[in-house]
C-alpha cells in the first residue's frame, strides 16, 4: 500500500489538480484579501485579466460580462473547447459556500474523499434548520437544542478539513456570502440553488450539489457545460412603487421556469444604474426560478458603495483598476436578448403554486376572483434570501409609518425575516424593526425559516384553502408549510406589507384607499428608504468560527446509532451489461420540482442521513396512474402503497427501477438528495422530456442515468405497468442515443430512442458507480 501522502499526490497528478492554495503564491499588482475572514487568500484579477486575453484572441470576438468571468477561470484558456451550449468547461472557482442542510452530505462526501484539507476556501452556513414558531431568541435557542448533533458535526469537519463555519443565528447563507465574500468577477459554487445572489456583485455565482461542491474542495477542475447567454437590457429608471423584485417577477413570466435552462442571464444597459447593489442581487437571487445557470450584473458605483460600506473599499479600489474585465465588451452577442422598460414596469405578484405566473399587483385581484383563489390573505411574511436587505426592511417600515399614523395594524398575520445578524442588529438599531413589529409582525430568526417549510404554521388545518404572500421566491406546492391548499403568492417586501396591511389580494396601493381610525381615507404613498444605513452596519454578535490553523488534533464523530448523521457507502459499480427488465416505480404526471422528489420542512432533519430521508423519495409527486401523490403500485404484489415503501421492496428483492417523468424534472432547489436517495434505494436511470440543470448533473454524479426522450411524444407509449430494457450501454458514448425497449404486459414491444448529455468523464462516474468512486479510483 503507497503511503497516504503519495496517494493524495497520484490523485492530483491524474486529475489535474492545483496545490492547496498554490494561487496564493501568485504575483498580482496589488495584494488584496478576498474577505476579512481570509486575509492570505487574494483576489486574482490579474490571473483573470491574462486567461481572457488568452480566450479573446482565440474567439476573435467581444465577450460578454459571463463569458470574461467563466472563461477567465479555466483550467486551460488556451487548449479549451468553447463552444456556447455545448462543450463542457473545465473551471476553476475560487470559493466554495455550503447550507448546513447540504453542508452535512457535502462533508461526509468530502470525508469519504480521503483528502485532509480543502484546496479553496469553503464555508459552511447554518441557516436551514431553524423552524419558526415563536420568535427569533426562542426559535434560535430551540434549533441549537434540538440540531445540536449535527451543529456539532458541522463545526467539528468545518475545523479539521479547513472550512470556515457560521453558528446559528449568523444569518441567511446569500445575505452573509453578499456581505462578505462576494466580489466583481469572482467564480463561486454554492451548495445551494439560490447562490446566484451573489451575482448583484458582479460575480458568477452558481448554485450546485455537494458532489460538485466536493470537487472543488478537492481541487478537481470543475466542469459545466458551456453556457449560452441571454441578454436583458434595462432602460428606464425604477421608481414609485416599483421594486428591484419586480424586474425578475416580469422576466420569470417572459421566460417561464424553464426559459433560462442551459444560460447565464446578464443584464446590461442605463437602467442598471438605477438598482442598487442589494436590488441587483434580489434580481440574481430569484433567477434560480427560471432554470438560469446563474444570473450577474456589470460592477458600477452601486457596487463599489456597497462594497466600501461593507468595510471592502480595498475591493472596489482594485476591481476599479480591472473594470473593463467587469464589464461587457461593446457590440457583444447575446444568444437571446430581452428589453425591460423600468420606467414603464409595474409592480408584480407572481403565483401560486409557480413562480412565473406573472400579474400586475393591479390586476391579480380580479384574476383570483375568477380562478377561485382565496381573496383574504392569512399571512404576509417579508424576508428570505431573496429580500432582506437594509433597503428592503427600510422601505417596509417606510409603508407601515404611513399605516401607523392612521391608526392602522396589518389585518393579516406579519412575520420579518432578517437576512443576517448584522441587518438584524442595524434595523434594531435604527428603528425599523420597532416599526414592523408595532404594525403587528413577528422578527423571526436570521434564518431561512417559512421560505424553506421551516414553519411550524398553526393558524390553518392542512387542507384548507388559504391565501399568503411571501417576498420570498419560491411557492411550489406545499413548500412554505406543507398544506397543498396553501395559495403562495411572491412580490416585494413593500407590496407583502401593504398587503398585510389590506389583508386582501383586491388591494392596489397605486390606486386604492384605505380607512384609518378616524374614518377618513387615505392612500399610501411609495416608500422611499435609503440603501445603505447612513452610519456603519452594527455587526451584530460574533458567529464566525475560523478554522484553526494545525487541525491534526480535531476528531470529527459519527455515531452509528445517530438518526440524523450516517457515515456513506460505496455505490455499486455498472456490471458491464445493460439495464434489463427495469420496473417502473412511479410516472410522474405535471411539475415535479425538487421539493415532490425530497421535500423540505420537517424532513430536513435528516440531510445527514440517507437511509433515513429516503422515507421521503418522491411523496409529493403526482403518479400518472391514479392522480394521487405518495401512491403507487407494487408490481409484484399488485397492491398501492407509498413510494419508498415500493422502492425498498423492490431494492429488497433485488429489482432495479426507473422514473418516467414530464418537462424540467428536478426544477427548484439543489438538493442532491433529490438524486441520493433513487440511487440509493435502486433506481438505475430517471427518464423525462427535459432536465433542470442542476439535477441533471446531481443524477450523473451519483452513477445514475438522466435521459430524455429524443421524441416528448414517446413519454405518452409508457405505461407504469410497463418494464424497459435500456441497450447500448457497452458502446455508451457522447452524443450517441441509448435505445430503450418497452415491453407491455400483452407481450407487445415498441422501441424509442433516449438522449442524453454525458461527455467521456461523466461516462466514468456512470462506470465507476459515482463521481465519489471514480476518485477513489484515480486514488489507487
Amino acid at each position: 500500500m503507497a503511503p497516504y501522502s503519495l496517494l493524495v499526490t497520484r490523485l492530483q497528478k491524474a486529475l489535474g489538480v492545483r496545490q492547496y492554495h498554490v494561487a496564493s503564491v501568485l504575483c498580482q499588482r496589488a495584494k488584496v484579501a478576498m474577505s476579512h475572514f481570509e486575509p492570505n487568500e487574494y483576489i486574482h484579477y490579474d490571473l483573470l485579466e491574462k486567461n481572457i486575453n488568452i480566450v479573446r484572441k482565440r474567439l476573435n470576438r467581444p465577450l460578454t460580462l459571463s463569458e470574461k468571468i467563466v472563461y477567465g477561470h479555466l483550467d486551460d484558456p488556451a487548449g479549451q473547447e468553447i463552444e456556447r451550449g455545448k462543450s463542457y468547461l473545465r473551471l476553476r472557482p475560487d470559493r466554495v459556500a455550503m447550507q448546513d442542510a447540504t453542508a452535512q452530505m457535502a462533508m461526509l462526501q468530502f470525508i469519504s474523499s480521503g483528502l485532509p484539507k480543502v484546496a479553496v476556501p469553503s464555508t459552511i452556513h447554518c441557516d436551514h434548520l431553524i423552524e419558526a414558531q415563536l420568535g427569533g431568541e426562542k426559535d434560535l435557542r430551540r434549533a441549537k437544542d434540538i440540531n445540536q448533533e449535527v451543529y456539532n458535526f458541522l463545526a467539528t469537519a468545518g475545523a479539521k478539513y479547513g472550512v470556515g463555519f457560521w453558528k446559528p443565528g449568523s444569518g441567511i447563507i446569500h445575505q452573509i456570502i453578499l456581505e462578505n465574500y462576494a466580489y466583481p468577477g469572482v467564480l463561486l459554487i454554492g451548495t445551494d440553488s439560490h447562490t446566484p445572489n451573489g451575482g448583484g456583485l458582479g460575480g458568477i455565482c452558481i448554485g450546485v450539489g455537494g458532489a460538485d461542491a466536493v470537487d472543488v474542495m478537492a481541487g478537481i477542475p470543475w466542469e459545466l457545460k458551456c453556457p449560452k447567454v441571454i441578454g436583458v437590457k434595462l432602460t428606464g429608471s425604477l421608481s414609485g412603487w416599483t421594486s428591484p423584485k419586480d424586474v425578475i417577477l416580469k422576466v420569470a413570466g417572459i421566460l417561464t421556469v424553464k426559459g433560462g435552462t442551459g444560460a447565464i442571464v446578464e443584464y446590461h444597459g442605463p437602467g442598471v444604474d438605477s438598482i442598487s447593489c442589494t436590488g441587483m442581487a434580489t434580481i440574481c437571487n430569484m433567477g434560480a426560478e427560471i432554470g438560469a445557470t446563474t444570473s450577474v450584473f456589470p460592477y458600477n458605483h452601486r457596487m463599489k458603495k456597497y462594497l466600501s460600506k461593507t468595510g471592502r473599499a480595498d475591493i472596489a479600489n482594485l476591481a476599479d483598476e480591472f473594470k473593463d474585465h467587469l464589464v461587457p465588451d461593446p457590440g457583444c452577442h447575446y444568444d437571446q436578448l430581452i428589453e425591460v422598460n423600468l420606467s414603464e414596469l409595474k409592480p408584480h405578484i407572481n403565483g401560486p403554486f409557480t413562480p412565473d405566473l406573472a400579474h400586475p399587483v393591479a390586476e391579480v385581484g380580479k384574476v383570483a376572483e375568477k380562478e377561485g383563489w382565496p381573496l383574504d390573505i392569512r399571512v404576509g411574511l417579508i424576508g428570505s434570501c431573496t429580500n432582506s436587505s437594509y433597503e428592503d426592511m427600510g422601505r417596509s417600515a417606510a409603508v407601515a409609518k404611513q399605516a401607523l399614523a392612521h391608526g392602522l395594524k396589518c389585518k393579516s398575520q406579519f412575520t420579518i425575516t432578517p437576512g443576517s445578524e448584522q441587518i438584524r442588529a442595524t434595523i434594531e438599531r435604527d428603528g425599523y424593526a420597532q416599526i414592523l413589529r408595532d404594525l403587528g409582525g413577528i422578527v423571526l430568526a436570521n434564518a431561512c425559516g417559512p421560505c424553506i417549510g421551516q414553519w411550524d404554521r398553526k393558524d390553518i388545518k392542512k387542507g384548507e384553502k388559504n391565501t399568503i404572500v411571501t417576498s420570498y421566491n419560491r411557492n411550489f406546492t406545499g413548500r412554505n408549510d406543507a398544506n397543498p391548499e396553501t395559495h403562495a403568492f411572491v412580490t416585494s417586501p413593500e407590496i407583502v406589507t401593504a398587503l398585510a396591511i389590506a389583508g386582501t389580494l383586491k388591494f392596489d396601493p397605486e390606486t386604492d384607499y384605505l380607512t384609518g381610525t378616524d374614518g377618513k381615507k387615505f392612500k399610501l404613498e411609495a416608500p422611499d428608504a435609503d440603501e445603505l444605513p447612513k452610519a456603519e452596519f452594527d455587526p451584530g454578535q460574533d458567529t464566525y468560527q475560523h478554522p484553526p490553523k494545525d487541525s491534526s488534533g480535531q476528531h470529527v464523530d459519527v455515531s452509528p446509532t445517530s438518526q440524523r448523521l450516517q457515515l456513506l457507502e460505496p455505490f455499486d459499480k455498472w456490471d458491464g451489461k445493460d439495464l434489463e427488465d427495469l420496473q417502473i416505480l412511479i410516472k410522474v404526471k405535471g411539475k415535479c420540482t425538487t421539493d415532490h422528489i425530497s421535500a423540505a420542512g420537517p424532513w430536513l432533519k435528516f440531510r445527514g442521513h440517507l437511509d433515513n430521508i429516503s422515507n421521503n423519495l418522491l411523496i409529493g409527486a403526482i403518479n400518472i396512474e391514479n392522480g394521487k401523490a405518495n401512491s403507487v403500485r407494487n408490481a409484484v404484489t399488485q397492491e398501492f402503497g407509498p413510494v419508498p415503501d415500493t422502492a425498498r421492496y423492490y431494492k429488497k428483492h433485488g429489482i432495479r427501477w426507473v422514473v418516467i417523468g414530464d418537462e424540467n424534472y428536478g426544477e427548484g432547489s439543489s438538493r442532491e438528495h433529490a438524486a441520493l436517495e433513487p440511487r440509493h434505494l435502486g433506481a438505475r436511470a430517471i427518464i423525462t422530456k427535459s432536465f433542470a440543470r442542476i439535477h441533471e448533473t446531481n443524477l450523473k454524479k451519483q452513477g445514475l442515468l438522466p435521459l430524455t426522450f429524443a421524441d416528448p411524444a414517446d413519454y405518452n407509449k409508457i405505461h407504469p405497468v410497463d418494464k424497459l430494457t435500456i441497450q447500448g450501454l457497452k458502446d455508451f458514448t457522447p452524443g450517441k442515443p441509448l435505445k430503450c425497449i418497452i415491453k407491455h404486459p400483452n407481450g407487445t414491444q415498441e422501441t424509442i430512442l433516449l438522449n442524453h448529455t454525458f461527455n467521456e468523464t461523466q461516462i466514468e462516474w456512470f462506470r465507476a458507480g459515482s463521481a465519489l468512486n471514480r476518485m477513489k479510483e484515480l486514488q489507487q
